[in-house]
């Protein structure tokens, strides 16, 4: 946990609250293209995360020149930046009567909606690909109450902010701090909860396959759906070139049923769910966080972490046609 500086998080609070007013006086669309500017000098002059991506990507994609990796590194960090004006125009654009001129849903969705009306408990798994804030507003909005597990901004003025924009519509997010709702209650009582699932867990977590690598990746989501027989259903919420638009789109569907009677159950629901959000970074490699250290942490007997290494070989993984959602032709 880093240190605080009071008064710099003040500064910086007000100069977020500030530039966001500014921002409000220009149309959402136009906002977007300065925010793309603004990714394009910064993959100019942040050369540390410009090649920490390009590694990313180089080692994800090996078929790719050098000169395609680039261009995926450079619209991730255009995109990331994109992130930013999303988050500040959300509550402004989506609402009952307009949400479906900026959400479009595809034919996937379907099940679904089916699931989540039944009141038996779900999760919602999402990864750091499209716009994983929108994804949760535009489901509060339609009267969906989900809960969402996230971790807390350092800067205690930007988090509370934040959180009042994320739970405007009913959506709950479940954090360190004041938390008086744990994941497992929210199961217990049926409810949906959501978790971003491409985090690395560091030294104690599964690792799994990714993009042909080993990736440590969090057991309790695994240990939750299991315990409670709940489905897990992973999607996403991609944009539509540079604006503010989006598809939302579900790559898998993991039924209890599915990990039944599998020898390891939760190697099996943890290998799947992270296969089925790299399927759906494959469609769209640019709006991926490709700057996020997904691959930190090493197994036993690995040294390096993002640097320069043999990859991994990647584990047999076979997903059952009958259970994945395709996407429509």
């Amino acid at each position: 946990m880093r240190k605080h500086y009071p008064l710099l998080d003040l500064s910086t609070y007000i100069a977020a609250r500030w530039a966001a007013m500014m921002l409000g006086f220009f149309p959402v669309n136009a906002n977007l293209l300065t925010a793309k500017a603004f990714g394009s000098l910064l993959w100019t002059m942040d050369r540390r995360h410009r090649n920490l991506a390009i590694d990313h990507i180089e080692r994800s994609f090996p078929d790719l020149s050098r000169q395609q990796a680039q261009q995926i590194a450079l619209r991730s960090m255009q995109h990331f930046c994109q992130l930013g004006i999303d988050v500040m125009f959300t509550t402004r654009t989506i609402n009952v009567q307009r949400w479906h001129q900026f959400v479009h849903f595809q034919d996937n969705i379907r099940e679904t909606i089916r699931i989540t009306m039944k009141n038996r408990g779900a999760i919602l798994l999402t990864g750091h690909y499209g716009n994983w804030e929108v994804l949760g507003y535009t489901m509060a909005t339609l009267g969906l109450r989900s809960y969402s597990v996230a971790r807390p901004i350092d800067n205690p003025h930007v988090d509370t902010w934040l959180l009042g924009v994320r739970q405007r519509k009913g959506q709950i997010i479940l954090s360190k701090r004041g938390v008086t709702t744990t994941a497992q209650e929210v199961l217990e009582n049926k409810g949906i909860l959501g978790f971003i699932a491409d985090q690395n867990a560091g030294p104690k977590g599964m690792f799994v396959p990714f993009f042909g690598r080993l990736a440590s990746t969090y057991k309790s989501i695994g240990l939750l759906a299991i315990r409670h027989q709940v489905p897990v259903i992973v999607g996403c919420a991609r944009r539509r070139g540079d604006r503010f638009e989006f598809d939302i789109d579900i790559a898998d569907i993991i039924r209890p049923e599915d990990w039944h009677h599998q020898a390891d159950e939760l190697r099996y629901l943890t290998e799947r769910y992270t296969m089925s959000i790299e399927k759906m970074i494959r469609k769209d490699p640019t709006q991926y966080l490709w700057i996020h250290r997904r691959w930190k942490t090493r197994p036993k007997g690995e040294t390096q972490a993002d640097g320069p290494a043999q990859p991994t070989e990647r584990e047999a993984f076979i997903m059952p046609n009958s259970a994945a959602v395709d996407p429509p032709p």
